[in-house]
């Protein structure tokens, strides 16, 4: 990702969590107030993803990228339904929870 990129990511976000409508105009404008140099292009783009999306559902499924793939266990060749069904209790097993930001107190934005 460019210094470009970076940049317009970081303005599109600061004016979608003050409420302000995200245009080229004002992600050009925070650009500049920051100091950093960016191509022309750049805000008008951020500008019109943000006309065609939510940014909030793109910040809610950022690593998302789509889930597992489902395990294809082979089923023993004698081995009766017994055998068959293990692998799937096996699958029904919870993963332990992660620990959040919350429990340590403290939060990315706040």
């Amino acid at each position: 990702m460019s210094t470009g990129e970076i940049a317009c990511t970081y303005a599109s976000l600061i004016l979608y969590d003050d409420g302000i409508p995200i245009t080229a105009e004002k992600i050009a404008a925070l650009v500049k107030a920051a100091n950093v140099q960016v191509e022309s292009y750049w805000p008008s783009l951020f500008a019109k993803l943000a006309e065609k999306r939510n940014i909030e559902d793109l910040v809610m499924n950022v690593g998302s990228g789509g889930g597992a793939a489902p395990v294809a266990a082979a089923a023993p060749a004698a081995g009766g339904a017994a055998a068959a069904a293990a692998p799937a209790a096996e699958e029904k097993k919870e993963e332990p929870k992660e620990e959040s930001d919350d429990d340590m107190g403290f939060s990315l934005f706040d």
